[in-house]
């Protein structure tokens, strides 16, 4: 038996930040995962890295962790390699990120997001983040695609 459910790549560091409940607020510049509301999203873990080091800026400054916090959660992320479904992650409300937000807000959002530069991205909100018992082989895809999920590698 298995599970079939919608899939979404992340690029590291990001996978292994939602999957370690660290990033709560996934950012698009289209309102990708409304359709998913209220369901449950694998999360693939891309084989390249995302492109910047504004993740480190706001885990090091904003959520004052120290180098062996943030190594010790990379490691985390990359406990199942590269180009694999990894676990999963409940998907909430959808918003547009208004393009002036209050500094508290907008701070509060870039930690949730550990991004900065939000304003009129369209925010996710992101909860219940699990490991699949054991990664699952997949190519990646862009946007939304499905996946089936033998049962035996459920959380």
């Amino acid at each position: 038996m298995s599970m079939q459910v919608c899939c979404l790549s992340f690029r590291q560091p990001y996978a292994g930040l939602v999957l370690d409940g660290v990033k709560t607020v996934e950012s698009r510049w289209r309102p990708l995962l409304v359709p998913l509301e209220n369901q449950t999203l694998a999360v693939h873990i891309a084989q390249r890295d995302w492109e910047g080091e504004e993740w480190r800026e706001v885990l090091s400054g904003t959520l004052g962790m120290n180098r062996a916090q943030i190594q010790a959660f990379l490691e985390s992320g990359e406990r199942f390699g590269r180009g694999v479904v990894a676990g999963l992650v409940d998907v909430g409300r959808t918003w547009l990120c208004p393009t002036s937000p209050q500094e508290e807000e907008l701070q509060q959002l870039e930690q949730s997001a550990i991004l900065i530069g939000l304003q009129e991205k369209y925010l996710t909100h992101l909860s219940n983040p699990r490991w699949l018992k054991q990664p699952l082989s997949a190519r990646g895809g862009r946007d939304l695609w499905t996946v089936e999920i033998p049962t035996e590698l459920l959380p």
